[in-house]
């Protein structure tokens, strides 16, 4: 067997390597770091490794590593980003792998770093073995910010697999369908004047009054056309999350910007939806005498699902014991499942410890994950057969 470092050590070296992405350049790190740990691990097992360098984002790259050979296979997927941190909020330092209470806490413990180690322990057991079907351990960049990494696989084309499983924190309860994510900005340039005369300017906040109405009336619409029961929250929301206008209480406001999210259902386009913003504010500019502008903060992440009785869906239900959910959070499955695959997200760790302090991965996750992901290899990489 390859000398690679066992899982607890993997662990510790992948919490130490900072990679933490953000739309604020300030917050945002370069993930190679923990491209090359991975690349090497994973070549001395024996992958294929290919470090798949980011167009337009400097110091990010994917890591496709493959062992076998042949169509289809199975694909683990998880990504190498975290998002930033409070550390004067931890108890410990995030990035130092911290035991204490049963539990392995840093930064990117559950989400979703602690994933990597857990497969690639899952994977040895088949390094020597005849592979029916290639086995795919692949690692993504930026998924927590710009979603650059799976937005790059999409465009190649690659991986090409039958089976795809993301490890997000999920319990390793099987999610096959969830929620997109829009992040937009309504952007309103008035025009200031002295608050003692109105005929001088024309005011931002009010034309933003009446934009925050229609999105709320919007929001209303949209909840009452659309409704998927599997959704703890049914219904499509829309959170006007900051708003920020103006300067002094005796000037007419000159500018003020809204900042909000809209998570849609499946089979709601984000195209759709947009164009529908945009018709539905433009008549605001006229009547208050202001410039509306509607910009996309990202490109958005369209809304997964896939077939409650797939092969995938199903085996992994057989192998967990709990039914498929539905969530209300992002991930880059969309991306894999328009590349051709059968998809699921399913990992160790809960998403209620994911984004805030003391973030950790419970020792009792790792061994029924590892037991899981073996069973998965077995059926689609060893035997290369599924029942259909």
């Amino acid at each position: 067997m390859p000398a690679i470092p066992d899982l607890v050590t993997m662990l510790r070296e992948l919490i130490a390597t900072p990679s933490i992405s953000c739309t604020a350049p300030d917050w945002d790190q370069s993930n190679l770091g923990v491209i090359e740990k991975l690349e090497s691990w994973l070549s001395e097992l024996g992958f294929r490794t290919e470090v798949m360098p980011i167009t337009g984002f400097p110091g990010k790259a994917n890591l496709i590593a493959t062992l076998g050979t042949g169509p289809g296979g199975l694909v683990l997927s998880g990504h190498t980003d975290t998002v930033p941190c409070n550390a004067e909020l931890w108890h410990s330092d995030p990035f130092r792998l911290d035991e204490r209470d049963n539990r392995f806490y840093g930064l990117g413990t559950c989400d979703m770093k602690g994933f990597f180690p857990l497969a690639i322990e899952a994977a040895r057991r088949f390094v020597d073995q005849p592979l029916q079907q290639p086995l795919i351990i692949l690692a993504t960049a930026d998924e927590e910010s710009s979603m650059s990494g799976a937005r790059a696989l999409a465009e190649a084309g690659r991986p090409k697999a039958r089976y795809a499983v993301i490890g997000e924190p999920t319990g390793m309860k099987p999610i096959y369908m969830h929620k997109g994510i829009m992040m937009e900005a309504v952007r309103i340039t008035g025009r200031a004047g002295h608050s003692s005369d109105p005929s001088l300017g024309a005011s931002a906040l009010e034309a933003m009054h009446g934009v925050m109405g229609e999105l709320i009336a919007f929001r209303r619409e949209l909840q009452q056309q659309y409704r998927q029961s599997d959704f703890a929250v049914s219904v499509p929301t829309l959170n006007l999350g900051c708003i920020h206008g103006g300067d002094n209480p005796n000037r007419i406001c000159g500018r003020c910007e809204l900042e909000f999210d809209l998570r849609p259902l499946p089979g709601m386009s984000i195209d759709v939806l947009r164009e529908a913003i945009h018709k539905r504010l433009a008549p605001l500019q006229q009547p208050y005498g202001v410039r509306i502008e509607v910009e996309a903060l990202f490109p958005g992440i369209p809304s997964f699902q896939n077939e409650r009785t797939s092969e995938l869906v199903r085996t992994a239900e057989q192998l967990t014991g709990h039914p498929a959910e539905a969530v209300a959070f992002g991930t880059e499955a969309p991306f894999l499942k328009d590349l051709g695959m059968d998809t699921i997200v399913m990992g160790p760790g809960h998403i209620d410890q994911a984004h805030q302090p003391d973030e950790y991965l419970g020792f009792d996750q790792i061994k029924p994950t590892v037991a899981i992901l073996e069973n998965l290899i077995q059926k689609y990489c060893l035997q290369g057969t599924a029942d259909t």
